[in-house]
């Protein structure tokens, strides 16, 4: 799954802060499925959801509004052939958010892209103030320039709260990438390339997810939001 070409990256701000409370250890579970941004609201962690609920919400998320919604052309055919790996890190602390996703960097540059293509490493409990999650992902640059997979590997950013450069928090362009939960996307660049080959204007996309967004409005939005939480929950 590749998403659409965004208008710009979030703007850096300050560093992770500090003095974090403890958690529990990381628990990390998999399953095979197939500029300046304003400070918006604190993201609100409606539950300690198990590894399970947040997979199956983020599943249906994936099929509601990605694939749904056709806000990523590309998603469709990995999810149809089994080759989205769902990973939950159940930990609050960065750090072993940071460690989770090495170890996910490692799994998906050396397993073959018929097994695994892409993989989102959920993170429900770390991250959830969005520009802290921002701030991560300059850490997440240094990290696959220090394993060496710049240029083999990117990792794209969802989250509940996120915002564009130079958007409202309301502007609905920025639900292109709003998730369940704080999401790591990890994706091969040949994936991408392959994908963006085959399709004859990238930059079409999110112009026209911007318009298929808006057409929704707020509250179609949030009643997708309602029904990916009750696809969750009888699943």
């Amino acid at each position: 799954m590749q998403p659409a070409a965004p208008r710009c990256q979030p703007a850096t701000q300050q560093r992770l802060n500090a003095g974090k409370p403890p958690s529990n250890p990381a628990v990390v579970i998999d399953a095979k499925l197939h500029t300046t941004p304003t400070r918006v609201l604190p993201y609100v962690q409606r539950h300690h959801p198990s590894a399970a609920h947040a997979i199956a919400e983020t599943r249906a998320w994936v099929d509601r509004a990605v694939i749904g919604l056709n806000l990523c052309p590309f998603a469709k055919a990995v999810q149809v052939k089994g080759q989205v790996r769902y990973v939950v890190c159940a930990s609050a602390e960065p750090e072993e958010l940071l460690s989770a996703l090495i170890d996910e960097l490692h799994a998906l540059a050396n397993c073959a892209p018929s097994e695994t293509d892409t993989t989102l490493l959920i993170h429900p409990a770390a991250l959830g103030d969005f520009l802290d999650f921002n701030d991560f992902l300059a850490v997440v640059d240094d990290t696959l320039d220090e394993l060496g997979y710049s240029g083999i590997l990117r990792v794209a950013s969802f989250h509940p709260q996120f915002q564009f450069a130079d958007t409202a928090p309301t502007d609905m362009g920025n639900a292109t990438n709003r998730s369940p939960y704080p999401t790591l996307h990890l994706l091969r660049e040949a994936s991408i390339d392959r994908a963006v080959a085959a399709f004859p204007d990238p930059e079409a996309i999110f112009e026209a997810n911007i318009q298929t967004l808006e057409n929704l409005g707020t509250e179609g939005w949030a009643a997708l939001q309602t029904q990916c939480r009750k696809d969750a929950q009888n699943s």
